[in-house]
């Protein structure tokens, strides 16, 4: 799909001359870079390549657009999720891997950083990680028992947390082939379907 780069109207007053997306995923990468408390909006507006009033203008606050790159960011990694889950039968270990992946570095999952930091008082933050997480569960619930998802919900509950742990784990510097060891280890709890 190809962003938007004309310009539109932003509402009445001038028209909008920067690409929203683009603009948010810098947001996104510099949320995910220092967190939501280190960024400052002049970090923002300068990451972005956006005045203040179109900043404003478009996503209201700082905040706003911390929503939205955290929207954006959980579709495209429930997206990419669904993709592997639909490569074919028995793809629970893939899936794992494909949240776990130990050896992405230390930044950590955006999302999870932000729960982390801020979803105790920040009740937007929170429900959008209660969201994501039963995503990711219904997804590993259908591919545990396609037949019968509802059944597979705790199982599914369990290799989401693991795979949660693991990021956790991996943000703290833990050696890729110890995250490694953990996922294995579940992979074994649950064998492939016959």
């Amino acid at each position: 799909m190809k962003a938007e780069t004309t310009p539109r109207s932003a509402g009445p007053g001038r028209p909008r001359s920067f690409n929203r997306e683009m603009a948010l995923a810098a947001a996104l990468q510099l949320f995910w870079r220092q967190g939501y408390e280190a960024t400052s909006l002049d970090d923002l507006t300068a990451a972005m390549k956006i005045s203040r009033s179109s900043f404003y203008g478009c996503f209201g606050s700082k905040h706003g657009v911390l929503v939205a790159a955290l929207e954006s960011y959980a579709a495209e990694a429930q997206a990419r999720l669904r993709a592997v889950a639909e490569a074919g039968p028995d793809a629970v270990p893939a899936m794992l891997e494909a949240i776990a992946n130990p050896q992405d570095g230390a930044q950590g999952c955006l999302l999870v950083n932000c729960i982390t930091e801020l979803a105790p008082h920040d009740p937007a933050v929170a429900e959008l990680g209660r969201a994501h997480i039963a995503a990711l569960e219904d997804m590993f619930a259908a591919a545990l028992s396609p037949e019968a998802p509802e059944a597979a919900q705790v199982p599914a509950r369990t290799l989401v947390s693991l795979a949660i742990g693991t990021l956790t784990l991996r943000k703290a510097g833990l050696p890729a082939e110890e995250i490694r060891a953990s996922l294995d280890l579940a992979r074994s709890l649950f064998p492939a379907r016959s």
